[in-house]
């Protein structure tokens, strides 16, 4: 008689079973590292991360599409950069003239609106450099150096960096002297540091919503044109990137721009206050 394993099986027939088996791992293995393969590199601004509003976009993406999303959530410049080199599919910024730039050279497309806020001037309570009086913003500027009272500056690059030096241009002031302080940190550290030193700052209003909880600052200066604050979406370039993701990273776009995540922009909200205004449908 045959032995008999403990399931009660013929020595032979155990032998198939288990090969059958392994063999099944083996597959579902191979279809989990094709599964794992699917995966969407977004390169962002800080203040979409910081705020957590990518938090609220992308899972509802993610699970229609089965894919996972790569945040490299960085200054503007430095994801423009990333785009240019390749280093990822899609990127999402607030720094129009760079990010026309990176259209007109090439290196990006289908350059698309998806939503704005504005910037904000925060700073100590006291206000001693007198911004709450400031009848435009480049004269708010003008004043904090005219007191040489503390500025904290992102100084990396970003589309919040750029907007501070066109404001210091308008000023007709070189940010210069032991009152100024560059960092080169992101939108949520600045803000940390400049209610350590009691200084003043330049933020997006978004990062501001989702921070000053935590802060001993106010906004001092808002409302003035020049500081609002536009994102757009742009696929980088599969021409010149022939490896890029380009049909998921236009899906990605699809879907910011789109009635979905449109409504998922205008939802978000911290104490019952947007912080972005999609503004897709407008173009």
């Amino acid at each position: 008689m045959k032995p008999i394993n403990a399931l009660g099986l013929p020595k032979l027939q155990r032998t198939v079973v288990i090969t059958l088996a392994l063999a099944f791992l083996a597959n579902g293995a191979v279809l989990q590292l094709v599964h794992a393969e699917q995966r969407l590199r977004l390169a962002t601004t800080t203040s979409t991360e910081n705020s957590g509003l990518l938090a609220a976009l992308n899972p509802t993406f993610e699970k229609a599409k089965d894919v996972r999303i790569d945040v490299i959530a960085v200054g503007s410049g430095r994801a423009l950069e990333l785009g240019r080199n390749g280093d990822v599919d899609v990127v999402l910024a607030h720094d129009p003239d760079a990010e026309e730039a990176f259209v007109a050279a090439g290196a990006g497309i289908e350059r698309r609106a998806v939503m704005y806020n504005d910037f904000v001037i925060v700073g100590p309570a006291a206000d001693p450099a007198a911004v709450g009086t400031a009848t435009n913003a480049a004269q708010a500027f003008a004043t904090i150096a005219s007191h040489a009272q503390g500025f904290v500056s992102r100084g990396d690059k970003s589309g919040t960096h750029i907007k501070e030096l066109a404001l210091w241009q308008a000023a007709h002031v070189t940010p210069r002297g032991p009152w100024y302080f560059s960092t080169g940190q992101a939108m949520g550290p600045v803000l940390q540091m400049s209610t350590d030193k009691q200084a003043y700052t330049l933020t997006d209003r978004g990062t501001w919503i989702a921070y000053r909880n935590k802060l001993a600052l106010k906004i001092l200066h808002q409302g003035d044109p020049i500081l609002n604050n536009p994102y757009h979406v742009m696929l980088v370039n599969p021409q010149r990137h022939p490896h890029v993701q380009a049909a998921l990273a236009r899906a990605y776009a699809d879907f910011l721009v789109g009635p979905e995540g449109q409504a998922l922009i205008a939802g978000f909200k911290i104490d019952h206050e947007q912080l972005f205004v999609p503004n897709a449908v407008a173009q």
